[in-house]
């Protein structure tokens, strides 16, 4: 395969192979990672093809050092990711912090497994999601996708490293094993028609003064300048002003860390997706997400046709999580059901947006939920 040839059209695709033709598709051309089971083979696919396209695919000695690699090569202008695995994220969790302190864009996948510890290597789970959320030290916002097919993890790898660009934050794709794992149809678009949305860049030229960390304009997005450009950049994970140099005060330290937290809490709704399932008529929702809702619209299906009118919430956007469309349906849904490959972390989020209690269908990990469970609490909320 020659130099900058990526993968188009149709193919019946692994899904952590999915996910790195979605990085190189999306311009990706650095990769700094560390092996761990179930997102091995996205390194070992990067490995091979980020050599094909002109990237460069580095080892680290482990997971933190991967995402200070990535950071570094980022801020040098390139479009850089790295994989792992619920041990590994842990890892990374300092690292992450400093991506949101320095506003560094760049793009972490999680292919969950059972957990906490070691837990189980080679078997699926969704108990990362909270720590994908609160998983680094102090106040800021994030964004995290979670896909639920091959497809998807092509797709949302794109729109990861966009989102990352565009506002200039890291972002989290919150896969699983047995998502990652999965072979299914993947359709790649041709390169021209792949989105692709440029990093702010600056307007200042060089030897003119430019202010690295002054966001003007409404979505509180700076424009960056790469390292090696010219432009004089101090990059540190201290508070710092809009010059990016360390200011120890208080009234510094709130409007950054505000700021920090506003451009994603503030650009929500542009952020948000969802995927909704015969919700116009609805009065009972269940809410899922990655693997486990490709069971949930099986039990959803399966309730329509005994009469029940339920439906599904699929977040495609875990972070921030659509608490609009959510208190939306609150207003005339009579109950909520959560299914989730865990003991509850997401059914939380939901008790809190609408004020009340939901039936959660949990898994600590290791397997699929079964569609039939979630079909039995559709029953019982349905008095059947």
């Amino acid at each position: 395969m020659s130099k900058q040839t990526v993968l188009t059209g149709q193919h019946f695709m692994h899904g952590d192979h999915a996910c790195a033709e979605g990085a190189l598709a999306a311009g990706c051309r650095f990769f700094g990672g560390y092996p761990i089971t179930p997102s091995t083979e996205i390194a070992e696919r990067l490995a091979r093809r980020l050599p094909e396209v002109g990237g460069v695919f580095i080892q680290m000695e482990d997971e933190l050092g991967s995402t200070a690699a990535v950071i570094g090569a980022s801020a040098g202008g390139a479009r850089a990711m790295t994989a792992t695995s619920g041990p590994g994220f842990s890892l990374m969790m300092e690292n992450l912090g400093l991506a949101v302190m320095m506003e560094i864009p760049c793009v972490l996948v999680n292919i969950q497994r059972g957990s906490p510890s070691t837990g189980l290597p080679t078997m699926a789970g969704q108990s990362d999601v909270m720590q994908a959320r609160w998983g680094s030290h102090g106040d800021y916002a994030i964004v995290a996708y979670a896909p639920w097919s091959p497809q998807e993890m092509f797709d949302l790898t794109v729109l990861s490293f966009n989102t990352a660009d565009r506002y200039r934050v890291p972002v989290l794709l919150m896969a699983d094993e047995v998502v990652g794992h999965m072979v299914e149809r993947v359709e790649i678009p041709a390169t021209g028609e792949i989105p692709y949305w440029p990093r702010k860049r600056p307007i200042a030229p060089p030897n003119g003064r430019f202010l690295p960390f002054l966001a003007e304009d409404d979505d509180l997005v700076p424009p960056i300048a790469h390292a090696g450009e010219g432009y004089k950049l101090h990059f540190t994970g201290l508070t710092h002003d809009a010059l990016g140099y360390p200011d120890m005060t208080a009234t510094t330290h709130h409007d950054l860390v505000t700021r920090l937290k506003n451009k994603v809490r503030d650009n929500a709704k542009n952020i948000i997706r969802v995927d909704e399932y015969y919700l116009d008529d609805a009065d009972i929702v269940v809410i899922a997400y990655g693997c486990t809702a490709r069971s949930a619209r099986r039990s959803v299906r399966l309730a329509r046709q005994k009469g029940i009118r339920a439906g599904l919430l699929r977040p495609i956007t875990l972070w921030p999580f659509p608490e609009e469309r959510l208190k939306e349906l609150a207003m005339t849904v009579d109950s909520f059901i959560v299914a989730e490959m865990n003991l509850g972390q997401i059914a939380l989020e939901i008790e809190r947006i609408i004020r009340g209690p939901v039936k959660g269908i949990f898994h600590a990990g290791g397997s699929m939920i079964a569609p039939e469970p979630i079909l039995q609490a559709i029953e019982e909320a349905n008095g059947v």
